[in-house]
């Protein structure tokens, strides 16, 4: 029932299956997964320099975890609105803008005096941001077939684990050898260079079914067949969708927390330097990326023909990262506990490729980049912006370790949540079907 119901999505008028070339598409994936990238490497390289700040500016946990999460909040606020203006304005000419805008508010972190200043420049940091993640992923989805959305949504989004990767592991060792103000600049040139590589090589009209000038004016209009008082019922009208986005967004608490807090924790609780603790942490942010990729992978190939598993494999990767990462902070520090911390961050994004999907199947192509921002308002503002900050007020009262402890329960709900949706899948999809078809 799945593929039926994805191929008639992909059969609608207003998605025409892709016509640019198999290399064209990957080159177009390369790129925008380059400037994902980037748009990571940026936002936390923050959090491998939390030891010197805290010294430097003698900040509090809790100050640190909102440096960490204004830029999640804004991008859980702006998503959605920044999304329905690149659906319309052009998805190509918005991801070169918000590059631009974040490496520029970068480089102010990098000149930044004290909590203030920082505060502000990582406020535009998440301007820029905002919507990249949900536009880059549609601008992916438009060039590739259906039936890989759960692989692509895994391996594009896994770019936020690289790309936090890269820049804890660069970003410690930089500051190590030229201060943590180089850390910072670095990553924003980095930005600036791949967006002039971007607006080199991508485009709005080799996008187009077959770079045809008046097919990229028809789909420009199909997308502006989308009204505010439309959008409500086609982004929120099936029943599992808003369990979709809830859940997933709930899972990512705990992996917001470890992306924040895991250079601190190594500092703190097994007496590494920071950049030794930067490049350990960025080993695991790693595994959490291929752990994606796989995961995607996993997801469409027990569900190509029967589309409800993908709650399955949802379900499966909740439960799966909250036992290991809940058992692992139940452990003194050692071998033990850092085996644990990693199979469990190999799980905590599983859900990001199967709840992808999800919102790709029930939701009309032509307004993706929307349907996408919503779920990455919910991944950000309910998991990536209140893992870190909620984090830091607990482990003020009851230490870091602890704090880590407690945040794994949001697992819990995230599976509990999974569990209903799953229920009014078959019905939900069945309508969608059935809309399309009309």
């Amino acid at each position: 029932m799945g593929l039926h119901a994805t191929a008639a999505m992909d059969d609608d008028a207003l998605a025409p299956a892709p016509a640019v070339s198999r290399a064209y598409a990957w080159s177009v994936f390369a790129l925008t997964f380059g400037l994902l990238l980037a748009d990571y490497m940026s936002r936390q390289v923050l959090n491998a320099v939390f030891p010197l700040l805290k010294v430097q500016w003698l900040l509090s946990d809790t100050q640190l975890g909102s440096l960490s999460s204004i830029v999640s909040v804004m991008v859980g606020v702006l998503t959605f609105p920044l999304s329905l203006l690149a659906d319309r304005w052009g998805r190509v000419r918005s991801l070169i803008l918000m590059a631009v805008l974040w490496s520029f508010a970068t480089l102010g972190c990098a000149v930044s005096a004290n909590y203030g200043e920082m505060f502000a420049a990582r406020f535009f940091v998440g301007v820029g941001e905002a919507a990249y993640g949900s536009v880059g992923l549609a601008v992916v989805l438009s060039v590739f077939p259906a039936h890989l959305r759960a692989t692509l949504s895994g391996a594009f989004l896994a770019g936020g684990a690289f790309g936090s990767m890269l820049g804890m592991a660069l970003s410690g060792i930089v500051a190590a050898h030229f201060g943590w103000r180089w850390s910072f600049a670095t990553m924003a040139i980095f930005g600036l260079v791949l967006a002039l590589l971007y607006r080199a090589v991508v485009t709005e009209r080799r996008l187009a079914p077959g770079g045809d000038v008046a097919a990229l004016a028809a789909l420009r209009k199909a997308r502006s067949k989308f009204t505010l008082k439309s959008l409500g019922p086609a982004l929120f009208a099936s029943k599992s969708l808003k369990f979709a986005y809830v859940g997933c967004g709930l899972q990512l608490i705990p992996l917001g927390a470890m992306y924040a807090w895991l250079p601190s924790f190594l500092v703190r609780y097994y007496g590494l330097r920071v950049d030794r603790a930067s490049v350990l942490a960025a080993v695991f942010v790693l595994t959490t990326g291929v752990g994606m990729i796989l995961c995607g992978m996993l997801t469409d190939r027990v569900s190509r023909r029967h589309s409800e598993r993908k709650w399955i494999t949802a379900i499966a990767f909740c439960v799966g990262s909250g036992v290991a990462l809940g058992g692992a902070f139940l452990l003194p520090p050692g071998t033990a506990q850092l085996v644990l911390i990693g199979a469990g961050m190999f799980l905590a994004a599983g859900t990001v490729g199967p709840s992808g999907a999800m919102v790709a199947d029930l939701t009309p192509p032509s307004i993706h980049a929307t349907a996408m921002a919503v779920w990455s308002l919910a991944n950000n503002l309910l998991g990536l912006a209140a893992g870190p900050v909620l984090t830091g007020i607990i482990a003020d009262r009851v230490g870091l370790h602890g704090a880590l402890q407690l945040v794994q329960l949001a697992t819990v709900v995230a599976t509990i949540l999974f569990l209903i949706g799953k229920r009014y899948y078959p019905d939900d999809l069945r309508r969608v079907t059935q809309r399309d078809a009309g």
